[in-house]
């Protein structure tokens, strides 16, 4: 192995496709640690043209000249021959994509570390940082994680939170969490050259899955409580955005809260309501007697808006009375 300037520095192969895993190699690039080799998916089509694209940790690690392999695999052995040409002290997995058999696993000197975007056991797998939100977690964080054969089952070696509150969005949880996993990357990266750092098992009791977003469950059934209905709105903003029905069009409501004030009397889920001076305000629950305030939306062939630039322009195709969602007899179906 060649001479380092600083004993302390580790020998890194990291391995992430998404925005998300690129933060975390900026703050490497930024650390004292050497990253050798960048592991990434293969670039894929994107776009109205469908043109091929590298992802963003391709064209960060091209950018600073670092060497790129983008194997569909790493189960065969001469990817794994080549893995271990880097000689890497530990190999830094974000949001990667590919499965790391254990042949892999147990290349590197210190082993696989994973940054895993929840306060594991809780949301393991895809969609960590929507389901928090979803579900009306308090707060979410990011778990360095020893790696082994599971899904997102390794001892915990770093644990670091941050809040939750009624103005998160998927998209903004998203971006504190992506610059907080580099951060809490490099501490422990930085432990781990030094004193070490000592694993902690996860903890049976707990576990839950965070599965993999759809278009599909994005549609909104207004039946539902206006407490759910903001979380599930706000964590599928900016994808794959929540939506439901105007006539036989597709509304898109991209930022929605409850609102305090109940409707005296049972009206059908999705009627609109009169509206706040900033908000259109939604029937909704069981009886139709919650309210949700939306505040943020997207018309049909449109962009996104602030509803009190729509409720100014006097849409016509959002007054009282109007219901969104599908019909009974749709449902019925």
């Amino acid at each position: 192995m060649s001479h380092r300037q600083d004993d302390r520095a580790l020998r890194i192969v990291f391995a992430g496709t998404p925005d998300f895993a690129a933060a975390s190699l900026v703050a490497l690039l930024a650390s004292r640690h050497r990253v050798v080799g960048v592991y990434t998916q293969p670039d894929r089509p994107a776009g109205r043209g469908r043109k091929l694209t590298p992802s963003p940790v391709k064209r960060l690690a091209l950018a600073h000249g670092l060497p790129v392999e983008t194997p569909v695999s790493l189960k065969d052995g001469e990817a794994q021959r080549r893995l271990a040409e880097f000689d890497a002290d530990v190999m830094v997995v974000v949001a990667y994509g590919l499965l790391l058999p254990q042949a892999v696993l147990d290349l590197p000197r210190l082993g696989c570390l994973n940054v895993h975007a929840s306060l594991l056991p809780r949301w393991r797998g895809a969609a960590p940082i929507q389901r928090a939100i979803e579900a009306g977690d308090d707060e979410s964080g990011i778990t360095l994680m020893q790696m082994n054969a599971g899904l997102d089952t390794g001892d915990m070696l770093l644990i670091r939170r941050t809040p939750i509150d009624a103005a998160t969005t998927g998209g903004s949880l998203h971006d504190r969490l992506a610059e907080l996993g580099g951060r809490t990357l490099v501490e422990g990266l930085d432990a781990l050259s030094e004193d070490g750092l000592a694993p902690t098992p996860q903890p049976e009791a707990g576990v839950t899955y965070a599965s993999k977003l759809s278009k599909a469950e994005a549609e909104l059934d207004f039946s539902q409580s206006a407490a759910s209905l903001s979380q599930r709105i706000r964590a599928f903003n900016p994808w794959p955005v929540a939506w439901t029905r105007l006539d036989d069009d597709t509304l898109r409501l991209w930022f929605a809260e409850p609102d305090a004030a109940a409707v005296d009397r049972d009206a059908i889920p999705g009627t609109l309501l009169e509206p706040a001076q900033d908000a259109l305000r939604v029937a909704c629950g069981e009886s139709g007697r919650e309210v949700l305030r939306i505040t943020q939306l997207q018309m049909p062939g449109g962009k996104p808006l602030a509803a009190r630039d729509l409720l100014n322009a006097n849409h016509p195709r959002l007054r009282p009375g109007q219901r969104l969602g599908r019909r009974t007899e749709e449902s019925a179906r």
